[in-house]
């Protein structure tokens, strides 16, 4: 897989001066490369507690996006997803150890173990006063002996970080970070593996498949699990943390494992607040990527049950960009529509052919939704059969409360319901095209007629023409062949959408934007919609 790096070697070393070179002065690094990469405050003086953590690297913003007053005082880099060295451990205390003490805050992995805790054994034996706790909240794997730490470890970041800016003493500093340690419990789940730097990617995840309790590092998890979407997701990891917390309520921290989208992680928010433990959870940190591991498509969560004390630290606001801040869980509040805005209900009314038939029609559109979408990424982003058949979904669920034994109204009814159900530009041309038809059946004209003006008003409007790789190629010459029969005009749009496809460049729609090459030989998806609906009925 092609990754936007230079070399594998140098990744780390070229991240690092990246993320320096932006940070406006507040950080530094030692020169110490390319095998010493350690980062720190441009401000420290030394009079307070020095906060220290680190790690392999990969899981960025972790851990040098995190330094800063009121969180790390420095981070030690090891390559990605491999500890430090002890000599770039013993490098990063030495240069920020002063008389107040150093804590390091270490990830429960073997090798952050070793070369943390040799490297604190060398540096007392220097004089220094350092402490060292070691996270353990994953809980994925109850059978191991050591839980690994994982994106839990941000909670002792911030409270250890915010009460040594206080001045509060190494052992007070040391004993906050314990109880931390003890309340926190994490999980995190994933579609994919990541790709690592130089290295094939492993997959080990299928199709279909979720892992449940996989490591930062790409490790295999407790099991694989069907896939069923973000809310079973939430509840499967829920169940397992609702055992294991707690009483009281808990602050959650919703960390993206590097690949998944802010769209999805937003649908994981709201899953999470609405699950089993959502009453729970008083405040939330993200979601935001925090603790990730390279390109993962997961997500994980943590939660810990802060006091009123310990939660003060968390909400204490820092200088630093990757730290989203602390927000307090409210009801969702919801404004009225303004004026003007709110839809006109038209006059229910029953016509059980008009029922069948255009129930008949929304089925047609919700099962070509996935040939449609596949027609549209070659010319497009991919959604034509989703909008499409969503919005047939949505027809379909408003049948009752539409005029169907009054064309006339049902036309406008639907064009209005297409407005607000409908997203996109094929919303809008639809809303038109029905909205206008009814104007038209309103003046006297036949149905065919009326459709006939939905389709100018629509060309009117939105400027598509016959030949601009539109549904107007297959709509058009399918609504003039209607006056002949319902079988000519399901020829004349096949022909029409096979038209689109030798025509290389389109004058409007999003394929426009599109490069001719990619749109050869492909038919328009649009047109296509059009073309299966009347071949449809024609049946």
């Amino acid at each position: 897989m092609a990754q936007f790096i230079n070399r594998r070697e140098d990744v780390v070393t070229e991240a690092i001066d990246g993320v320096l070179a932006l940070s406006g002065g507040a950080l530094t690094r030692l020169d110490g490369y390319p095998h010493i990469r350690v980062v720190l405050r441009s401000d420290w003086d030394k009079s307070k507690v020095a906060i220290v953590s680190g790690g392999g690297s990969g899981h960025e913003p972790a851990h040098v996006g995190f330094v800063g007053k009121g969180m790390l005082t420095a981070a030690v880099c090891g390559d990605v997803f491999a500890s430090p060295s002890v000599d770039a451990v013993l490098a990063g205390i030495l240069a920020v150890t002063g008389p107040a003490g150093c804590l390091l805050v270490v990830k429960n992995y073997t090798g952050d173990r070793l070369n943390f805790g040799l490297a604190a054994e060398r540096a007392r034996a220097f004089g220094l006063n350092v402490s060292m706790v070691i996270v353990g909240d994953d809980i994925a794997l109850p059978d191991l002996p050591q839980a690994r730490g994982v994106a839990g470890t941000l909670f002792v970041h911030k409270i250890a970080g915010a009460l040594a800016e206080r001045g509060a003493d190494l052992d007070a500093v040391t004993a906050a970070a314990k109880h931390v340690i003890a309340g926190t419990r994490s999980i995190g789940m994933s579609l994919d593996t990541c790709s690592v730097p130089g290295s094939p990617k492993e997959d080990r995840i299928p199709l279909g498949k979720a892992e449940l309790g996989l490591g930062i590092h790409g490790e295999a998890g407790v099991e694989q699990i069907d896939f069923a979407g973000a809310r079973a997701s939430v509840a499967t990891m829920v169940e397992r943390l609702a055992a294991v917390m707690g009483e009281g309520q808990h602050v959650a921290l919703v960390n993206n494992l590097g690949g998944t989208s802010v769209l999805e992680m937003s649908v994981l928010a709201r899953d999470l607040l609405q699950s089993a433990i959502g009453e729970r959870i008083s405040h939330a940190i993200g979601p935001s990527p925090l603790m990730t591991s390279l390109d993962m498509q997961g997500f994980s969560i943590s939660v810990f049950p802060a006091d009123t004390a310990e939660l003060e630290l968390l909400k204490t606001p820092v200088a630093i960009p990757a730290w989203p801040g602390v927000s307090r869980v409210r009801p969702i509040t919801v404004a009225p529509m303004p004026d003007g805005l709110t839809p006109i209900t038209p006059m229910p009314s029953n016509h059980a052919a008009t029922r069948a038939f255009l129930i008949n029609c929304c089925n047609v559109l919700i099962a070509a939704e996935q040939d449609l979408n596949a027609l549209d990424a070659k010319s497009g982003d991919g959604d034509t059969g989703s909008t499409l058949a969503g919005a047939a979904r949505a027809l379909i669920s408003a049948i009752d409360r539409l005029p169907l034994s009054d064309h006339t109204q049902l036309l406008r009814a639907i064009g209005q319901e297409l407005s607000q159900t409908m997203g996109g530009s094929s919303g809008v041309l639809l809303a038109i095209f029905f909205a206008a038809a009814g104007d038209g059946a309103s003046s006297g004209l036949p149905m065919r007629e009326a459709l006939r003006a939905g389709l100018a008003r629509m060309q009117e409007i939105g400027g598509a023409k016959i030949g601009d790789r539109t549904m107007v190629d297959a709509l058009s010459p399918a609504l003039v062949a209607l006056d002949e029969s319902l079988s000519a005009a399901a020829s004349a749009a096949r022909k029409g959408a096979n038209f689109t496809a030798t025509l290389t460049r389109a004058k409007a729609g999003r394929a426009a934007y599109i490069n001719a090459k990619q749109l050869e030989g492909h038919i328009d998806p649009g047109a296509e919609a059009v073309a299966r609906l009347f071949e449809h009925l024609a049946r």
